[in-house]
């Protein structure tokens, strides 16, 4: 593999959400012990669980991969990283400082924002000279999905004015003289992670050309920030000898080998990995030591698997939904599981329903025009853009606000909303609009992949928790977003996972944080299985006969209601391609 070929001390794994970054990672890392060097792997993604991959219980410490000698895993705990953040930054006043005040900048510190600040904190403090890192001769983040990774990574270059201008102020970030200590940590983490002798940035991506795309925009945007040392890693491609078993698998195959012919001229430069799709699930370490071998796996003369599968519908599930005439329908889940897709498709199959449907999405890697190709009756189509709305977040405050300041009262609110947490705000007011318009019609949303999400959930509980104070006072009943979203009567929130053991993990650890601010999911939708086709390809098959089990959690663990989704032949893109989506997740028996 290139990407292993000299390395520097520190590999960044990046890329988007499902693509396959946490078992490259680890692969890598077992490939670096085995060689005799000092490993140490570390996940700085709230929705990674390497723990999980190699079986054993790591948590926020380091831990000696027993099996793997040389090798040492620790997963940063967000909200362990924010306890001690909180208590590092708020204990020394505690005091010092009026009681009232205190209370203030721990309500500060108590939001999401506040959480993803302090892991990068000590994702910062990794890279530049940490005594846990100190014995490693190598030292691998697997990372948060893209949109995570370059917000985090513009932090410092965002923060230096924010700290010159706002000593003695207190936000998300804390008290802010207090902060002015990590300036140069911050400034040291973003040379080393722009020093191609110490760091080496790893793109991961599916041979998929929406999937490519996005990596295509990782490159850019971190190359714009002084990352230009990339290596890209195509993961997943189903080897050409099994596209001569049926039409489903060559395809497939045509659609893979077509995207990875015509890359970017931005990632057609880089040096390029590419590997095998697998049989099986990359859990444990026999399966993650196979996945940089490009060895033939399977027998392509032995006799394929049985599979039966018989699954309630997802044309099944949109009848239900329609029967209540309006509502809002959220679409979370882990990014690549294909929630745009779904949304599209159940906001198609409503609209031919004769029911009027607005989709809209939250997610700035979303695509839902492109997905759509075209228009249809009764369905309206929207973006709730991140940027676009920070900026009209922005000049409303300045509106608002600004015009009883004076040229250092109005320079600092300028700064201030430059803060990490403005978008987040921006976002919410979107999201909370759009909810709104749920009472008249069907509002599908396509939400952001699970930590955004979760973000903006934050977002809605804090809102909910201040107005509710505000309203306390004054005696009057309100209705915030948050109790809509609390409501099964007016949203239904489907929880959408691919047919594999992390998926799966991941989407019932986000049912459980769902469950804690109040929000029981309706619904759950297995995709893209290939369980839930006649596919003749050996390793297709063999696959579909590891799906099983997971589906088996889904319908008997963790889900009220659930369709299977089948693998489709043809990209589900445009209007008539999406409502075939939703029949083709016919149940059906293979064997």
């Amino acid at each position: 593999m290139k990407f292993l070929e000299n390395p520097p001390r520190f590999l960044f794994f990046t890329g988007k959400g499902g693509v396959g970054k946490t078992s490259t990672a680890c692969a890598a890392a077992i490939s670096l012990a085995e060689s005799g060097k000092s490993v140490l792997l570390v996940s700085t993604d709230p929705a990674s669980n390497i723990g999980q991959v190699f079986g054993l219980t790591i948590g926020h410490h380091v831990v000696a991969i027993s099996s793997v000698p040389h090798l040492s895993a620790l997963e940063i705990d967000p909200e362990e990283a924010a306890r001690v953040y909180r208590e590092r930054l708020v204990g020394p006043v505690r005091g010092v400082l009026p009681d009232g005040v205190v209370r203030e900048i721990e309500e500060s510190l108590s939001g999401a924002c506040t959480t993803e600040i302090a892991a990068f904190d000590e994702f910062t403090g990794l890279l530049t000279g940490s005594v846990l890192t100190a014995g490693f001769d190598h030292v691998l983040f697997d990372t948060a999905p893209t949109g995570h990774t370059i917000r985090l990574l513009r932090l410092p270059g965002a923060w230096s004015g924010y700290l010159e201008s706002g000593k003695g102020e207190a936000s998300c970030l804390g008290p802010l003289a207090g902060l002015e200590k990590q300036r140069i940590q911050y400034s040291q983490a973003v040379e080393a992670l722009a020093d191609p002798l110490q760091t080496r940035l790893v793109l991961v991506s599916r041979p998929q050309r929406s999937a490519i795309a996005e990596v295509a925009r990782t490159h850019e945007e971190l190359a714009g920030i002084g990352l230009t040392r990339q290596f890209l890693v195509i993961n997943g491609i189903l080897p050409e000898t099994e596209g001569t078993a049926d039409l489903l698998a060559a395809s497939i195959c045509q659609r893979e080998q077509s995207a990875i012919r015509e890359l970017p001229s931005v990632l057609a430069r880089l040096p390029i990995d590419r590997i095998s799709l697998k049989p099986f699930n990359l859990v444990g370490l026999p399966a993650l030591k196979q996945l940089l071998v490009e060895a033939p796996l399977v027998d392509q003369k032995a006799p394929s698997p049985a599979v039966d599968l018989k699954a309630p519908t997802l044309d099944g599930l949109v009848d239900e939904m329609a029967r209540e005439g309006k509502g809002m329908i959220m679409l979370m889940g882990k990014g690549g599981v294909g929630k745009t897709t779904l949304a599209a498709a159940i906001a198609v199959a409503l609209a031919r329903r004769g029911h009027s449907v607005h989709l809209t999405t939250s997610d700035p890697a979303a695509h839902l025009a492109e997905t759509l190709e075209g228009s249809l009756d009764h369905l309206t189509v929207s973006r709730i853009d991140p940027l676009a709305e920070t900026e009209r977040y922005r000049q409303e405050v300045l509106r608002s606000k600004g015009g009883a300041l004076d040229a250092e009262g109005l320079a600092l609110l300028e700064e201030d909303l430059r803060s990490p947490c403005t978008e987040e705000i921006a976002v919410f007011q979107a999201l909370s609009t759009v909810i709104q318009q749920s009472k008249e019609k069907f509002v599908v949303l396509d939400t952001a992949p699970t930590g955004h999400t979760l973000l903006l959930l934050d977002a809605t509980g804090a809102y909910h928790r201040e107005v509710t104070r505000q309203a306390g006072r004054g005696g009057q009943e309100v209705l915030t977003p948050l109790m809509q979203l609390q409501d099964p009567t007016q949203t239904k929130v489907m929880i959408v996972t691919l047919a594999e053991t992390t998926p799966v993990l991941e989407a019932a650890n986000l049912q459980d944080d769902l469950r804690r601010a109040g929000i029981v999911p309706w619904g759950w939708i297995v995709n893209q299985s290939v369980a839930a086709t006649d596919t003749d390809s050996p390793l297709l098959r063999q696959r579909a006969a590891g799906e099983l089990r997971e589906i088996e959690a889904v319908a008997t663990r963790h889900a009220t209601r659930y369709a299977v989704v089948g693998l489709m032949r043809e990209e589900p893109v445009g209007v008539e391609r999406l409502a075939e989506l939703v029949r083709f997740s016919d149940p059906l028996t293979i064997a």
